[in-house]
């Protein structure tokens, strides 16, 4: 029997009370269907609550059945021809219908969200991950577990988007609409990339790395957070410590993208305009 989601969310709590609830049946077709509706993104563990202002909440309750999902399934073989694997987990299926181009060996758990139109090179997307429309997980890119990507965003090769389970109540990384997203660049740790920005290659953005506007006559820091339209490159910073002074990596804010720039243009055109080449 399916509930709505108030009465799925009052079951997936109890049993993160007590979790000598998950031998019941009902508890584990509760938390299955939460799962199902996170898989067709009916369902989301963060979701925009204002686009313009950029604001989200997290739907803790929706990363505990994510939790409790892990110690109701069995452990069992998967294999691919000579390939073998031993996991609890699905992968996703049904690409053709849900209109997505997969490219092998693009890897895909069940209860992540892949919307139509999306492309998956040989990549790796994990449970309560959302991909929105229009957007490429390019090679060797990774989509943690509970990461939101928006639409028409581009991961490029090797980008690792962090994932975050617990604790429940932490946000999960944000890469809002029409972002770029630059080769080997790391975002973790719960950072919000605001819509589209440009992330030159190889920078890394955690929950505590300074992230300084550069732009202006004084500095502006930001930590885990990169404002719209932002243009930002790997940089470094002097630290002073009881051994002596040591440069600190960062991330620069160097300017920010036109409202007339297309927003399908590529990272060097975008960093062209600032004189900078990554």
């Amino acid at each position: 029997m399916e509930c709505n989601h108030n009465e799925l969310r009052a079951l997936v709590e109890r049993a993160w009370e007590n979790r000598d609830l998950l031998r019941d049946n009902a508890i584990q077709q509760a938390v299955r269907q939460v799962i199902d509706l996170v898989d067709k993104g009916e369902l989301r563990t963060a979701e925009p609550l204002d686009a313009e202002a950029g604001t989200w909440q997290v739907n803790e309750w929706v990363k505990k059945a994510v939790l409790l999902y892990f110690p109701i399934q069995p452990m069992r073989k998967m294999e691919a021809g000579e390939l073998e694997w031993f996991d609890k987990m699905e992968l996703k299926h049904g690409y053709e219908e849900l209109g997505v181009r997969v490219v092998p060996h693009a890897v895909a758990r069940y209860g992540a969200y892949i919307a139509p139109g999306a492309i998956l090179m040989p990549s790796y997307v994990n449970i309560g991950a959302y991909v929105d429309t229009g957007t490429m997980v390019d090679t060797w890119a990774t989509v943690g577990s509970c990461a939101q990507i928006g639409k028409h965003v581009h991961l490029s090769g090797g980008v690792g988007i962090g994932g975050v389970l617990e604790p429940v109540q932490a946000a999960p990384v944000i890469i809002e609409d029409n972002c770029f997203i630059g080769s080997r660049s790391i975002v973790v740790e719960g950072a919000h990339v605001c819509r589209e920005a440009v992330l030159g290659s190889n920078t890394v953005i955690t929950g505590s790395t300074h992230i300084i506007d550069v732009t202006g006559p004084e500095p502006v820091t930001y930590k885990g957070y990169v404002p719209p339209r932002s243009v930002v490159v790997p940089g470094s910073y002097r630290k002073q410590f009881p051994a002596g002074e040591y440069s600190v990596s960062c991330a620069l804010i160097i300017g920010r993208r036109k409202e007339s720039t297309d927003k399908k243009t590529s990272l060097n055109d975008a960093l062209r305009d600032f004189g900078v080449s990554v």
